[in-house]
């Protein structure tokens, strides 16, 4: 297992740039194999993400290969085969190979999702779309069992009750073969959609709609790939970024964003006090003075992501008055709370609702970083902090943020990640 040490107190100063986009890259991978032809991706992160999808891929003899940021996978020579839980549970993202595997073969076995601890996230919204396109789907033994009728899968008119990401992205993988049109209503609108509908068009899949809540698929025989894919930009990495750079900061160029992503947690900074300066694919984050607090509340895209709702917190720590955060997507991702206070600020939660006052200093702690964004949140909280902070369960930060230890030390940042044999001792003592 792995620790994070960072000697807090240094001020930040210099260059970022933002990686390929987690939440594109992790539905892009499961997607490549309803290719017919050898698929590239470049702008790939390097997280452990990436990694896990890689050793289902080779699960179903699918050979890959990841240098630098390109990632080269052959489906040629697929094999459905079951895909044992031990692996798919090592993150949620892995369940879009229910909706790829069903829309290349009409039949898939995979092992429950798992994934960041942070509430529930159902997945009845996925099943209503499989069965509304023909599918049977049942649940054996901890496993998901999805099969199309004998004449294949039918385009259907399927209308989420609710949006989501997950359940809009299965259905596009599944149906993007399948008879016939399908047209999704209340379909979710993140750029990460947008960005693999690109990656099907240009295979010769026919989807129109995307990024408007109403999503046409028309069915086809055959997907090639002619080009490599270049994802887009993380959002949220680039939000973490500037969070921090406003944070600790005395002046942080943070490079390859797309402003319009981030419109809703830019208002946000601004409404704070920030000063930045957009330039068209960076921001400059001037140093912060007399922040004031704001209200957050997470919505879907295009409102306020709730992955930028951990990350901004330590700032906001930093204003003057009392701040809240309401996470209307996940109610329950609060666990950096607790963490925080272990550090000195000055946090309460009252039904679900963030409450947040002014921290004249945080100080060094131990803490524990139980899912990707509180992991962040902590870390930006550490860079703050006077003395050492560490954080336990540091995989979860490799998980979304790319080359981290490096970028920050880029900044100015002393940290580091650190082997430790003793960490799982000390995370029983934190308990």
């Amino acid at each position: 297992m792995k620790k994070m040490r960072i000697m807090g107190g240094k001020p930040l100063s210099g260059e970022v740039t933002i990686g390929g986009a987690k939440n594109s890259t992790v539905a892009l991978i499961p997607a490549s194999i309803l290719a017919d032809t050898p698929v590239t991706f470049d702008c790939v992160p390097d997280i452990k993400d990436v990694h896990n999808l890689m050793s289902i891929l080779e699960t179903m003899r699918v050979p890959s290969e990841f240098k630098g940021d390109v990632l080269k996978i052959d489906p040629t020579n697929i094999l459905p085969l079951p895909l044992p839980n031990g692996r798919i549970k090592s993150l949620r993202a892995s369940y879009y190979f229910m909706g790829a595997l069903l829309g290349k073969f009409g039949e898939a076995i995979v092992g429950l999702p798992g994934g960041d601890d942070i509430g529930p996230r159902p997945i009845d919204q996925h099943i209503k779309g499989f069965e509304a396109l023909g599918a049977t789907v049942t649940n054996e033994h901890g496993a998901m069992y999805i099969k199309a009728p004998a004449d294949g899968l039918h385009g259907a008119r399927i209308f989420l009750d609710m949006v989501s990401v997950g359940a809009t992205i299965n259905v596009i993988l599944a149906a993007v073969r399948a008879k016939g049109k399908t047209v999704i209503e209340n379909a979710a609108r993140e750029p990460e959609i947008i960005d693999l509908a690109t990656f099907l068009n240009n295979m010769g899949a026919k989807i129109r709609g995307v990024g408007t809540d109403i999503i046409r698929i028309e069915g086809v025989d055959r997907l090639e790939a002619h080009a490599t894919h270049t994802i887009i930009p993380d959002r949220i990495e680039a939000g973490t970024y500037l969070a921090m750079a406003a944070a600790v900061g005395q002046g942080v160029l943070v490079r390859n964003i797309i402003l319009e992503h981030l419109d809703a947690f830019l208002a946000k900074m601004e409404e704070m006090g920030v000063e930045m300066v957009y330039n068209d694919d960076s921001i400059f984050v001037k140093p912060a003075q007399n922040l004031k607090m704001v209200q957050i509340k997470t919505s879907p895209y295009p409102g306020f992501a709730t992955d930028l709702q951990q990350p901004i917190t330590p700032l906001m720590l930093k204003a003057q008055g009392e701040g809240v955060i309401v996470d209307t997507i996940y109610p329950k991702r609060v666990k950096h709370v607790p963490e925080l206070i272990r550090m000195g600020a000055d946090l309460t939660i009252e039904n679900d609702v963030i409450m947040l006052h002014h921290a004249d200093q945080l100080y060094g702690a131990e803490v524990s970083a139980d899912e990707i964004r509180a992991g962040a949140c902590l870390t930006i909280a550490g860079l703050m902090a006077k003395g050492v902070t560490t954080i336990y369960n540091v995989e979860n930060i490799l998980r979304g943020y790319e080359r981290i230890v490096e970028k920050l030390r880029g900044l100015g940042a002393d940290v580091e990640i650190i082997d430790d044999t003793t960490v799982q001792s000390s995370i029983t003592t934190l308990a």
